[in-house]
């Protein structure tokens, strides 16, 4: 009898701390159905015989976690706790989170609009300054506009840079149409007149992939721009050449040494420099690389202005003169004449397709 009530009481005693300790690692929440990490239900009894349910560890009732993008913080760990941790925010570099960048653009104009044209053509006597009479487009070898920026995000779609943007390989054309002094025109060659433009413009740069999404699978982020500043403008010398032989009267007419004919028209026109108001739309792809490189994949229209002369012009010209004898011979002299204010312009644009490449500290 004594084996039995001692073997009774120890199997009491098991079955009774065990409880306790559950009631004390396992709080009830009387009414509450809770599951363990496997979905069974863990009953527990009451000193009153009457059964609660409880909750055990669920990692299904972990709150659902909210998506980020971008980098994960690095981890490692440090000499005071042992383990991996995350950097504390004062570990990270702060300029990296600036949105401060340098960028470097390069281009190609792939159309280049401008017709040159002669503003003087209504001036009294200004059919014998030889130049555009009708509008003639610029003449240009390979264009490569390049462009230098420094700028700052201001948040993830917004960023605003200040640009330098160089023009160069655009000159005056080749020929031109000149008046021929009596309604029509004759074909006049020109020499020189390089046409650059160097121009500075604040921009305004903004990413619309919430409109339009991230393209090839986020790598590519959609843009549009635009930007609005000084250029300024010049055009270099250049002289226009007209080899028509414009008769003034028939030399059987005329007495000797009087004019017959002029010939071989000079007309150098100083160039000059002008300052124009720019502006230009942009848009885009943009990458990010590792390093803190991102391209930019552009198309963009610039417009530069007004290119115009200093409006200075001397004309060169031979006289030919009756003999007396109804002939007629070239002057021993040319005869030289200054314009001023009489000036050649034309508007610049161009549509340009290039490659910017930006490195963000």
């Amino acid at each position: 009898m004594k084996k039995v009530s001692i073997l009774a009481a120890l199997t009491g005693v098991c079955l009774i701390a065990p409880s306790a300790a559950l009631a004390t690692v396992y709080p009830v929440y009387t009414g509450y159905q809770g599951t363990t990490a496997q979905g069974q239900v863990v009953y527990l009894p009451t000193n009153a015989g009457t059964t609660n349910i409880v909750q055990t560890a669920n990692a299904n009732n972990a709150a659902s976690p909210t998506r980020v993008t971008g980098a994960l913080p690095r981890v490692g760990s440090n000499t005071t706790n042992a383990g991996r941790q995350y950097y504390e925010p004062t570990d990270f570099d702060r300029l990296a989170d600036s949105g401060l960048y340098v960028g470097l653009g390069v281009g190609y104009s792939a159309s280049v609009s401008g017709a040159m044209s002669a503003d003087y053509a209504n001036e009294q006597g200004g059919q014998f300054v030889p130049g555009a009479f009708q509008p003639a487009n610029f003449n240009t070898d390979t264009v490569i506009p390049l462009q230098l920026s420094v700028g700052a995000s201001i948040n993830n779609d917004l960023r605003v840079d200040f640009s330098y943007l160089r023009y160069s390989g655009i000159s005056y054309p080749n020929q031109v149409q000149s008046a021929d002094g009596v309604g029509g025109f004759v074909t006049a060659t020109v020499e020189g007149g390089a046409v650059t433009s160097n121009a500075t413009m604040l921009n305004l740069y903004y990413n619309i992939d919430a409109y339009t999404g991230y393209l090839a699978g986020g790598m590519l982020r959609p843009y549009i721009g635009a930007g609005v500043g000084i250029a300024l403008n010049t055009i270099a010398d250049y002289v226009v050449y007209d080899n028509t032989f414009y008769s003034e009267k028939n030399p059987s007419n005329a007495l000797a040494g009087q004019l017959t004919g002029i010939s071989d028209v000079y007309a150098y026109h100083n160039g000059g420099t002008s300052e124009q108001l720019a502006f230009m739309v942009e848009g885009g792809l943009t990458t990010d690389l590792d390093g803190g490189i991102i391209l930019d994949f552009f198309v963009r229209y610039t417009n530069l202005g007004q290119v115009r002369t200093s409006g200075s012009i001397i004309v060169s010209q031979t006289e030919w003169l009756g003999d007396g004898a109804g002939g007629e011979y070239a002057a021993p002299y040319d005869s030289v004449y200054h314009y001023t204010n009489w000036y050649e312009s034309a508007r610049l644009s161009t549509i340009d397709i290039g490659i910017r490449l930006r490195l963000q500290f």
